[in-house]
């Protein structure tokens, strides 16, 4: 079986990671290419819960994101990794440890800019950060270290989610570097749900 590939997304909260991610796999799905994604969110409930938010911890998280993606993709899964994974060397580390691995990586910046994100506030955490309610919150209090090179940048002020997801299909389908498997999405479905 072929190894499939990480699609890493980052960026700030609120950025739109998750959202572009969902989309994406739904597509990918329909054409059938076996998809996983593995949420940030999810994976501090499920893997990484105890964590706090120091750069450590943090650091642990990713590195946890990257272990799992690495044995889906290995496995000729398409992995969309949804993570604001706010230091650069973690996310550096990871690329290392998957194309060591055969693995091939593609790193996503989600860039918006924090004015429009304080304007979303989807889940309310940039206005608690801004009072000074949250703590070590990236982009207000703590620190993000923007890719240096990134394979593909996608502003998500201005790029609509469908735009997007054609770019990368673009960029990283199309170009005939990956082929849908008959690997059954279900068979992976379940390594998240604390079993």
């Amino acid at each position: 079986m072929e190894k499939g590939i990480v699609i890493w997304f980052t960026g700030l909260s609120g950025a739109g990671k998750t959202t572009l991610a969902r989309a994406l796999s739904k597509r990918l799905a329909e054409d059938g290419f076996p998809v996983e994604i593995l949420d940030g969110d999810e994976v501090r409930e499920n893997l990484s819960r105890g964590l706090g938010f120091s750069k450590a911890d943090r650091d642990t998280n990713i590195r946890r994101i990257g272990f799992v993606a690495r044995l889906l993709a290995r496995n000729g899964v398409i992995v969309l990794a949804a993570a604001i994974s706010p230091y650069r060397q973690p996310r550096d580390d990871v690329r290392r440890d998957l194309t060591a691995d055969g693995v091939r990586f593609v790193e996503i910046f989600i860039h918006c800019p924090i004015g429009v994100l304080i304007e979303r506030d989807v889940k309310g955490l940039y206005k608690k950060a801004l009072a000074g309610e949250v703590k070590n919150f990236t982009g207000i209090s703590d620190p993000y270290e923007e890719p240096l090179k990134p394979e593909i940048i996608i502003d998500s002020s201005t790029e609509s989610i469908d735009e997007s997801v054609e770019r990368i299909l673009a960029r990283v389908i199309d170009s005939e570097r990956v082929a849908p498997h008959a690997t059954s999405v279900e068979s992976t479905g379940s390594l998240l749900a604390g079993d």
